[in-house]
């Protein structure tokens, strides 16, 4: 979608300087690096339930609603790429232009602190969420290896799928304790770079395997309609969780500003994110549509929730073994990755709200086996209760909801329309003056309006299928 817009021209005081106009350290991104954050954050576990969710929606409306919320991301994405600079009173010279560094500073900076302690909490719960999503994905990731490797040594019949992922996820919750208290863990780059090392690869080998699964049959299997359902609400309660786990996959407006954040200021960062997520949209779009399509068509109305442990693979069983392994290694760094920024929000706070506390702010010295004398680790009871507390919680309500796709669901649908359509269109209105009744306001308002519907939709469908599962 091409669109015709006004940017931002912001020179460096000197060639050569070493900070930027904020006085940061040089920004050096650019549209390739900027394309690499994208595809990083966009690609994830959630590509493994799109099979899933085409076979619930059909031929037509599985392609056709994945094409709707690449357009829908993309929109969201250029309209929030306009609101990392902020407009000033003085004129408008854009060399004045405040920058906001993260999400809820675009949202304080526009709309308020009322709407950005309604940013923070969805930002939050949904930081939360994905851990308890993370957690449920890695028990299922783990158990599959063990059945692969049964189903290998003792035929496809055999009684391999019997037991829970209950042990799995225990031992998930104990790993990631220990993980908690690495100090710095959210600032290795290694992680990122292992994350997206890993996801792209068992996507791929998602990807080949249905290609390969799709030769071997000698036919496309699905059809039009989808997975036939017993009554017509039962149809549109799955469609429903489709839909959810569709968005649970796409949008990547959290990290959005952030990613710009590390461009150069020339050409504007406006442009640049621009091109980036042309170019990020249509390769995770075309990458989603071949995952989803080719599995649909191995597997037809029988395509299992989640692509690499649903067994519709069983050989060979060595690379069913290795690519949920790779979700493991990625899922491990990637709690971290999201848990952090609790962590640190819950640090701050209590070392305000408590300032004199010893228990919040004093640390004591720990030796660790092991390693030499003079390193000790900084052990902090607030820290130790936290962060033990936070893990726990989430691994008691994976074991509570082991629910892969449905809980998925009820992740995108509950921060698709606020978080990736609401405040993005709001702010955009507020950065750029768009007056109330004018035809761009009245087009973003409707736009607005019609993913509410879709999202609400997603978020009842998804809550329904969780709720039928629990109560059996």
């Amino acid at each position: 979608m091409a669109q015709h817009h006004g940017s931002y021209s912001l020179e460096v005081a000197a060639a050569g300087s070493e900070l930027d106009d904020d006085g940061h350290a040089a920004r050096t991104g650019n549209l390739w690096t900027c394309f690499a954050h994208i595809i990083t954050a966009i690609i994830g576990c959630g590509v493994l339930a799109l099979s899933w969710s085409v076979a619930q929606l059909g031929w037509v409306g599985g392609p056709v609603a994945m094409l709707c919320f690449a357009f829908v991301t993309y929109l969201s994405a250029f309209l929030l790429s306009h609101c990392y600079r902020s407009p000033v009173s003085d004129g408008d010279d854009s060399q004045k232009r405040q920058r906001n560094y993260t999400y809820m500073d675009a949202v304080r900076t526009h709309l308020g602190e009322k709407r950005t302690w309604l940013c923070g909490l969805l930002q939050y719960l949904n930081l939360y969420g994905t851990a308890i999503a993370y957690t449920i994905t890695t028990a299922t990731c783990l158990r599959a290896i063990m059945r692969a490797n049964c189903y290998h040594s003792q035929g496809h019949d055999a009684p391999c799928g019997a037991g829970g992922d209950h042990l799995y996820m225990l031992l998930f919750g104990a790993a990631q304790v220990v993980l908690s208290f690495i100090p710095n863990f959210h600032n290795m780059a290694w992680l990122s770079v292992v994350a997206a090392v890993m996801s792209f690869t068992y996507s791929t080998i998602g990807l080949g395997l249905g290609l390969a699964k799709t030769i071997e049959n000698g036919a496309i299997k699905g059809s039009v309609a989808g997975v036939p359902m017993s009554t017509p609400a039962q149809k549109i309660w799955r469609v429903a969780q489709a839909i959810g786990d569709i968005a649970f996959a796409y949008p990547y407006t959290i990290v959005l500003l952030e990613i710009q954040d590390t461009l150069k200021s020339t050409p504007p960062e406006s442009e640049t994110m621009r091109k980036g997520n042309v170019i990020a949209v249509l390769a995770t779009t075309f990458f989603y549509l071949a995952v989803s399509c080719f599995g649909y068509a191995a597997f037809g109305n029988a395509a299992p929730g989640n692509l690499l442990t649903g067994f519709g693979f069983y050989e060979p069983y060595w690379l069913i073994d290795f690519a949920n392994a790779c979700i493991v290694l990625h899922l491990l760094g990637g709690y971290q990755m999201f848990s952090q920024q609790i962590f640190t929000f819950a640090d701050r706070s209590f070392a305000a709200r408590f300032p004199n506390s010893a228990f919040v702010n004093k640390s004591y010295a720990v030796k660790v086996p092991g390693v030499p004398a003079s390193w000790s680790y900084r052990l902090n009871l607030q820290r130790v209760c936290f962060r033990t507390a936070y893990v726990a919680s989430t691994t008691g309500l994976a074991l509570l909801f082991p629910y892969f796709n449905e809980v998925l669901g009820v992740l995108g649908a509950i921060v698709f329309w606020p978080l990736a359509i609401y405040l993005p269109v709001e702010m955009y209105c507020v950065q750029r003056g768009v007056r109330p009744w004018t035809r761009t306001w009245v087009a973003l308002q409707a736009f607005s309006a019609v993913c509410f519907v879709v999202g609400t939709f997603a978020f009842v469908g998804s809550v329904e299928g969780v709720i039928r599962k629990r109560l059996g």
